[in-house]
């Protein structure tokens, strides 16, 4: 398959072959060419040159409609549910658009869609998807394609917002379909998962079919090797090496409906994890810190000296920011340009006389910080909507090293991207905590949190239960306090 974009070529002869009953991992960095190969074979694309074939006859798959009638379903990593209906009628979606019945059987349809999300999840069929978390959401996507009663099912990072219990029952389910025939492509960046639940991987680097082994032939290091074209030695800097400094944050008491009493403190020259499952209240204490939702109570000293934070606009001011876990719904503006993305939270930074944004001030800053984020883009005025999902991430950190924040609070930091820009974004906050900013990360993923973190703090029940450091920062110890119940087990931690 060959595609380009203008002058991009996307795809330089690709190839891709899946069997029967097969779970077959597709790796790449971000801008591979993986998205654009999976958007030909389901139709939302088309090739410049190449052919698809299945069951060895040549197909033409002009639409997403196409794909479905050959038998192919594909859960897309961005979530695509409308908000305003019920789980129940976006699971169904497809087949009621083509239904020729003029009334939808409401009840039937919610009976039917709880017995589909019985082995994924416990969700209401009957609420508004939008009331649904990011992970629930995604189970209810996994759902959808479900329906489909498809041959080959692609399924484009469904993991990475669910919990590692969510991730295991995903995993039994696709061990299932696979021992019906069904051909799986799965596309992730965790290797654990791939080399952990897949038969073969296919490695691709700048839209090319680089390599494909048989899981059981290659270790972690083949794949990323493969993927990046060179050696790399470590996914994650060097940790701490001294007793951390001064207190940059303390919180002392902090409660909401959602969590109680929370209280920690963040050092010069730490990263802070904060970990547990989704729902456990991690996103919560961060958003009620920065009064982005709820009405937190507590007290917040910054520097020593404690602060009153009424809404975001108050902890900006003071230097206290964050990073949402959903990118595309609140971390960036996919419509409007690098530059105008940077100077979001602080316009007067580039404003000229009379309040008016100056154009050459906007562009310079995007520039330098740009350049020490080593954005990968070819020009500020480019719209975000064109990066990489990891290019994406870099401008929303932008966004926020723009105020020269003093404690930057970040929810999924790494989520979506590939493991290139996974580490260089691991070694950037390295940097700002060396450099002084005060840097506290939720993760998912116990190994971002184990590998990057100095110390790590576990939510249950939205109430810390322990925190580990050292050579006790371990998968058993996290996993331990984060179980419900865990304030009784905390004790026993080594």
């Amino acid at each position: 398959m060959t595609k380009s974009f203008g002058a991009i070529r996307a795809l330089r002869s690709a190839q891709f072959e899946l069997r029967a009953g097969e779970i077959h991992a597709l790796a790449g960095e971000n801008g591979a060419g993986k998205s654009t190969l999976m958007n030909i074979i389901d139709g939302i694309l088309q090739p410049d040159g190449g052919e698809i074939r299945i069951d060895g006859q040549p197909v033409r798959i002009d639409s997403p409609a196409a794909a479905q009638a050959l038998g192919i379903g594909f859960v897309h990593q961005e979530i695509a549910l409308c908000a305003d209906i019920s789980v129940a009628e976006n699971i169904f979606m497809s087949r009621t658009a083509t239904s020729r019945r003029l009334l939808m059987g409401g009840g039937d349809l919610i009976d039917r869609a709880a017995k589909v999300l019985a082995p994924l999840a416990d969700i209401d069929p009957r609420l508004p998807a939008g009331q649904l978390s990011i992970s629930q959401q995604q189970l209810v996507e996994i759902a959808k394609a479900l329906t489909l009663d498809c041959r080959i099912l692609i399924l484009d990072e469904p993991t990475a917002a669910l919990t590692e219990h969510e991730a295991q029952k995903l995993f039994g389910i696709m061990r299932g379909l696979a021992a019906r025939g069904i051909g799986i492509i799965y596309i992730s960046h965790r290797m654990a998962e791939i080399l952990g639940t897949c038969d073969r991987v296919t490695v691709m680097r700048d839209g090319q079919h680089i390599r494909t082994d048989r899981v059981t032939d290659v270790t972690p290091s083949d794949v990323v090797n493969a993927m990046v074209g060179r050696q790399r030695d470590a996914l994650f800097p060097p940790k701490l090496a001294e007793p951390p400094g001064d207190e940059i944050l303390r919180v002392e008491g902090l409660s909401d409906l959602r969590f109680r009493n929370v209280s920690f403190s963040l050092k010069r020259g730490e990263i802070l994890g904060l970990g547990g499952l989704i729902g456990a209240g991690r996103s919560e204490i961060a958003r009620g810190l920065t009064r982005l939702e709820g009405k937190a109570t507590g007290r917040v000293w910054l520097h020593g000296v404690e602060v009153q934070l009424r809404d975001y606009a108050d902890c900006i001011q003071r230097g206290i920011v964050y990073l949402s876990e959903d990118r595309k719904g609140d971390g960036v503006f996919l419509d409007l340009p690098i530059a105008a993305n940077i100077a979001a939270l602080d316009l007067r930074r580039v404003a000229g006389r009379f309040g008016v944004i100056n154009a050459a001030r906007e562009t310079a800053q995007a520039r330098r910080i740009g350049q020490s984020l080593q954005l990968k883009a070819a020009s500020p005025a480019h719209r975000v909507a064109s990066l990489s999902g990891g290019n994406q991430q870099k401008v929303a950190l932008a966004k926020l090293l723009a105020v020269e924040p003093k404690v930057i609070l970040l929810d999924e930091p790494t989520r979506g991207v590939d493991v290139g820009a996974k580490a260089e974004i691991h070694g950037i906050l390295r940097g700002l905590a060396e450099a002084g900013v005060g840097i506290l990360v939720i993760s998912s993923e116990l190994p971002e949190l184990i590998g990057l973190c100095d110390r790590v703090l576990v939510v249950s029940e939205g109430r810390i239960t322990g925190e580990l450091t050292g050579p006790a920062i371990t998968e058993r110890n996290i996993m331990t306090l984060a179980a419900p119940g865990a304030l009784a087990a905390s004790e026993t931690i080594q």
